[in-house]
């Protein structure tokens, strides 16, 4: 009798088993796929023939080869190029998905860029005129209306939850390839959290459910029917498709398609700070026990970070209960939180933990101010030469100012770099401002070399050296040459 309850005990746990399995490894797509392709929309975009676009005169950017936007800018400086004021319009298609029944479309921003015209093209057949409500280039997203006639009832296709996705997960994308019109394409969930050098919030889900031209911005859905991605991307050398396409989160623009809808752009939050990856390295000279966080290597001026307190020179390990792993989770997690909202940001300042409150601004306002300051005049000091960095240093003069592109009136200029220095290895080379030593402000070179003196007499092996490059400030540990 013991042996037959086992035996069925054993037979229900295989069932079960086979049961789920079966739910994550369905025998057919096409239950799914017909609910949720009246929902996939195809949109084609025209340009007018003459008009001086927003790329008017530009040339095409170099990309490496082989990089997810290779073939995407080749395609669209070429078209460019062909168009003249006695063409024909310059036409595009892409894909979208609808998000509700009113007529909100979402697609990417790059589909319908410096579009005059834009048409959707529904599963039935039917097509109407759309009107851009708003769009975002740093996360690739836009929003599209189109105003349904009576009796015309649209498929809505849901938001998932994109953070549950795992890799090995099955997948669906439904769009709009080459202009084939409807097409399905099955695949998992290749990998998560990718940065391919897109824009500043890179957390894009990687698929190997074929993905080519025209399936931008439409859909990618989980074996639930809900949108998980939006597909953006791929990687090719020829074009077609190889297996590795990129979708945006549906967690990462489901609130951008929410702030487009409500204000017809976005407000992200602002703490105004510029950080850098915490290396070994890094860590070690900040007295550290592991890499983590994110490096403040700069304060903006008047920003919220600067008013709490928050300084070069800090290390944000935890912002409002979320714990940065990694520097570039920070901007993501900032950019997400509400503008005027009052969040705990935890750092790692010179060996131990402090809290401060910050009440963050909005990241537009920001940029549009920032945009619109003037840089000062540069002032002149005395040159020096610092032996135990393997540099050679000058004060900030107008003509270096003018070469070099610097848009600062402190600190010392690198004009030369010792190749067998440990300043070479690091990577400083000419044009670089030394600001910081040690954490200790400079001005000029003068006080660059005794802050690296007193670090020798204190028999320290390294300096901590922060520098101005064009916009962005680095943290860079140098070891001191020894005499």
């Amino acid at each position: 009798m013991s042996y037959g309850v086992a035996l069925l005990v054993l037979l229900s746990m295989l069932m079960a088993a086979t049961a789920s399995f079966a739910k994550s490894t369905p025998e057919s797509f096409a239950p799914l796929v017909k609910r949720l392709k009246p929902a996939v929309v195809n949109i084609q975009v025209t340009q007018q023939a003459g008009k001086a676009g927003p790329h008017e005169g530009f040339e095409m950017p170099q990309v490496p080869e082989g990089s997810p936007f290779e073939e995407f800018f080749k395609d669209f400086f070429d078209r460019r190029q062909e168009q003249g004021p006695n063409r024909r319009p310059l036409t595009s298609v892409g894909s979208g998905f609808v998000i509700d029944k009113e007529g909100l479309i979402v697609t990417n921003n790059h589909v319908i860029d410096g579009a005059d015209e834009i048409r959707v093209f529904f599963h039935d057949g039917e097509s109407l005129d759309a009107e851009l409500v708003g769009t975002d280039p740093k996360t690739d997203v836009a929003l599209l209306r189109v105003q349904p006639p009576e009796g015309m009832s649209l498929t809505v296709a849901g938001w998932g939850d994109s953070d549950t996705a795992e890799e090995g997960d099955w997948v669906v994308a439904i769009g709009n390839p080459l202009g084939l019109g409807g097409t399905v394409t099955a695949g998992i969930v290749s990998a998560r959290g990718r940065d391919i050098r897109s824009g500043p919030y890179d957390d894009f889900i990687q698929t190997d459910a074929s993905i080519n031209k025209g399936n931008s911005g439409g859909p990618l859905f989980d074996t639930d029917g809900k949108v998980i991605g939006i597909n953006t991307a791929i990687f090719s050398q020829t074009g077609g498709s190889i297996g590795i396409g990129f979708a945006v989160p549906a967690n990462l623009a489901k609130p951008v398609v929410e702030q487009l809808l409500k204000f017809g752009r976005t407000k992200r939050g602002w703490l105004g700070v510029r950080i850098q990856t915490v290396t070994e390295e890094l860590a070690e000279g900040l007295g550290m026990k592991q890499p983590r966080g994110a490096l403040v290597a700069g304060v903006t001026d008047d920003s919220p970070a600067g008013a709490a307190g928050i300084k070069s020179g800090d290390v944000i390990v935890q912002f409002n209960g979320q714990e940065i792993d990694e520097m570039r989770a920070l901007p993501r997690i900032v950019a997400e939180t509400a503008v005027g909202k009052t969040v705990p940001v935890e750092v790692w300042r010179k060996g131990e933990l402090q809290t401060f409150q910050v009440e963050l601004g909005e990241l537009e306002q920001a940029e549009k101010q920032l945009s619109m300051t003037e840089p000062s005049e540069p002032r002149e000091d005395t040159s020096s030469t610092v032996g135990s960095l393997g540099l050679t240093l000058s004060p900030i003069t107008e003509a270096l100012a003018q070469e070099f592109g610097i848009e600062r009136e402190t600190g010392a200029v690198v004009t030369e770099v010792n190749p067998d220095s440990s300043a070479a290895e690091k990577g400083l080379r000419p044009g670089d401002v030394i600001i910081e030593v040690n954490q200790e402000e400079v001005t000029n070179p003068k006080e660059v070399a005794a802050e690296v003196d007193a670090a020798a007499k204190n028999e320290n092996r390294s300096v901590l050296l922060l520098v101005q490059r064009g916009e962005d400030r680095l943290f860079i540990a140098v070891r001191l040459n020894q005499s």
